[in-house]
This record gives structure tokens, sequence and C-alpha cells, in this order.
């Protein structure tokens, strides 16, 4: 467990640089943002992938296909519903929406929660628990404030439950399964950046693009594989009560950008932070248990 814990910091981590790197991408808006990430995330993907000897995940899951060619419909669902989350993190920040958006990540690790209650019968621990009633607080008041949950918030919370859940029941919660979900979504990539607005002139005026788009990828790549390594690695609730880190880590970069956290706003942000600490204690405490047992 405690290499889960660790894989989902580091891409809670990852996906919040990722967040700051949009806004040094001017001119590309985000759609084009998004394909140029697919594009250049592949290859990263590709490469680990045979670095780390897992592409037999890949050729397996190819086999599988042959033997059931209902399976590729089931995988171009799942790649429907990555793309639509990636493309809209990417495109909330350029449109004045990541307050949706992050209400959305808020919500989401109890929407995580409930579902691996309700498809898996998972139980959570005391920590747990609270970190749940802590987290219910903060969320509570962020939909009392704004009386409704805008379109973006609703597409978070509850699309990614069920790309989980549709991963696991078709067996592709790997990193093969996530290179077949990006590999589906090369056609839309594409066509984004060949419709883009960035043109040689853009270049000109911003050479440092030559270097910041292929980090993108690399960036990207790092971030997914240790999303997917940590959903693999833990149980849903506790995977999902751990993504409490990326919305707490996409708030530090606003303030980082220049915004700011109203008064009203504090009993919302304060008891999911509180939640995250508790998560960071049950992480400790897993930890010291066992080092006690290698004693």
């Amino acid at each position: 467990m405690s290499k889960g814990i660790v894989s989902s910091v580091m891409a809670s981590f990852m996906f919040a640089v990722m967040y700051f790197y949009t806004s040094l991408l001017s001119p590309l808006d985000g759609e084009e943002i998004f394909g140029w990430r697919m594009l250049l995330t592949m290859p990263c993907v590709t490469l680990f992938m045979l670095i780390s000897r897992d592409w037999p995940l890949v050729t397996g899951l190819f086999a599988r296909i042959r033997q059931n060619p209902w399976l590729l419909l089931g995988l171009c669902a799942t790649s429907a519903l990555m793309g639509v989350q990636l493309w809209l993190f990417l495109w909330a920040p350029l449109h004045g929406r990541s307050l949706e958006v992050s209400l959305g990540y808020f919500l989401l690790p109890l929407s995580m929660v409930l579902t691996g209650r309700a498809v898996y019968g998972e139980r959570l621990s005391r920590l747990q628990k609270l970190a749940v009633l802590c987290a219910m607080t903060g969320v509570g008041h962020a939909l009392y404030q704004q009386g409704s949950f805008a379109w973006e918030t609703l597409l978070v919370a509850g699309g990614y439950p069920v790309y989980f859940v549709l991963r696991r029941k078709l067996r592709t919660d790997h990193l093969g399964g996530l290179w077949a979900d990006m590999c589906l979504l090369l056609p839309a990539a594409l066509y984004f950046v060949v419709q883009g607005p960035l043109s040689a002139a853009d270049l000109e005026q911003h050479p440092g693009l030559y270097a910041l788009i292929p980090l993108l990828g690399v960036i990207s790549a790092l971030a997914l594989i240790c999303y997917v390594l940590a959903s693999r690695l833990l149980a849903f609730s506790l995977f999902g009560l751990l993504s409490y880190v990326e919305p707490v880590l996409l708030v530090a970069v606003a303030l980082l950008l220049g915004e700011s956290i109203r008064a009203d706003q504090w009993l919302t942000y304060i008891p999911i932070w509180l939640a995250v600490v508790v998560l960071v204690l049950e992480g400790i405490k897993h930890l010291l248990r066992q080092r006690r047992r290698l004693l």
C-alpha cells in the first residue's frame, strides 16, 4: 500500500505542475494543448512500458480483442471518458471555469468512497471515516455557497468513478489499458493540433515553446503513469480519498498565479486540508505497522 500512496501523491503533484504549466503555453488554446499533450505523451508512455517490460500488457490486450471484438467497444468508452476529463482539465483554466472544476475534484473522493462502498463493499478505517467527515463539511459548505453544481463539477465527480469501475470490469486497469485509451484518442488529438491557432509566426515570437511543448508530454506521461499505478495498488476507497491531495495543490497553484481565497471560502478549504492531514496520518500509521512486521 505504501507504494500506492507514494504513486498517488506523485501523480497529484505532477498534475498540479501541469495545471500551472498551461499558463506558460500562450497562445495555444485548451483544445490544442490537449492535442499536443496526447501526441507527446503517447511516445513517452510507450518508451516507459518498453523499459519497464510492461509492453506484454499491450500485446495481451490485443490478443483479448481478437478473441472478443466487443472489448474494443468497451475500450472506446473508457478512452472517451478519459479524453473528456483530460480535455476539461486543460480547458477550464483558460475559460474561467477553474472554480467549477476544482469543486468537482473536491467532490470526487467522496463519490469514489461511495462507489467503493456500493460496488465493491469496501470498508473504511476510523481515520478514513474521520477524513470523509472533514471532507463532507468542506464540500457541504461549498455546495451551500453555490446552491447547485455546474456541469463541469458533475462531469468530474461522476465521470472518474465510472471510468475506473469500467476499467476494472474490462480488466484493463493497467498500463496496457492506459496505452490503448490514449491510442484511441490520437485522431482527435491530431485534429485539435492541425486546427489550432498556433502558427509559425507565433513560434518566432515565443521561441520557448520549442522546449515547453515537448516537456508537456513528459510531465503528462509521468502524471498518468503514477495515477494508474496508484489505482492498481490501492483499495478503491483509499485511492479516492487520496485524490484530495490534487485539489489542495491546485489551490496552491491558483494562489501562485495571483488568485486569492475569499473570507467566505475558508470554511470550504480548511476542512478539506484537515482531511488530507488525516490521510497523511493514515499513511504514516500504515508504514509504521509494516516496519514493525518486518522487525
